[in-house]
């Protein structure tokens, strides 16, 4: 959707869907993946599954290069996570990882209603692992300190993509 497109990822928790509504809200063109584009699928073939589980939240990758094909918008954020991000991570101008401290990742799950993925004991176990090892994060991109406040950390990416930090 925008000339420039850029990718934020990390982990549950780490304030993904903050960022996404926060540069809503200061008039950026933003999707919020995880509920405009996900979907269960088999991460490789893309094939639709049943159930509801970390591996198989994919984004339809079609629709993420039809939206990156789009210059409607001067810049477009991409926020929340896929397991089939290797798909479609190349067609972005680039990517910021928010990450945090593993104190404030047990407090956000903390906070999260029952029905909300990572707030389950298994899930917030899985969380909890895949911050450890980073494993199902991009390894390429710009890391984010997402402990500061949202505004800061709104601004650190705004600033990263040269754009000004309106409020």
């Amino acid at each position: 959707m925008g000339e420039r497109n850029y990718l934020i990822e990390g982990v549950s928790g780490t304030g993904k869907t903050s960022v996404c509504r926060e540069l809503q809200r200061r008039g950026f063109h933003a999707i919020n993946g995880d509920r405009e584009l996900a979907y269960q699928g088999d991460p490789e073939t893309g094939e639709p599954m049943d159930g509801r589980t970390h591996e198989h939240h994919i984004w339809r990758v079609d629709d993420v290069r039809a939206l990156v094909a789009s210059h409607d918008e001067p810049v477009t954020f991409f926020c929340g996570g896929s397991r089939n991000f290797p798909k479609f991570i190349d067609l972005f101008d680039g990517v910021f990882v928010l990450d945090v401290d593993l104190d404030t990742l047990n407090r956000r799950l903390d906070g999260r209603p029952e029905d909300e993925w990572g707030a389950r004991p298994a899930e917030r176990e899985l969380v909890v692992r895949l911050h450890r090892t980073k494993e199902d994060t991009p390894r390429v991109g710009t890391v984010i300190d997402a402990t500061t406040p949202l505004a800061s950390v709104v601004d650190e990416i705004l600033r990263q993509v040269m754009l000004s930090p309106s409020t």
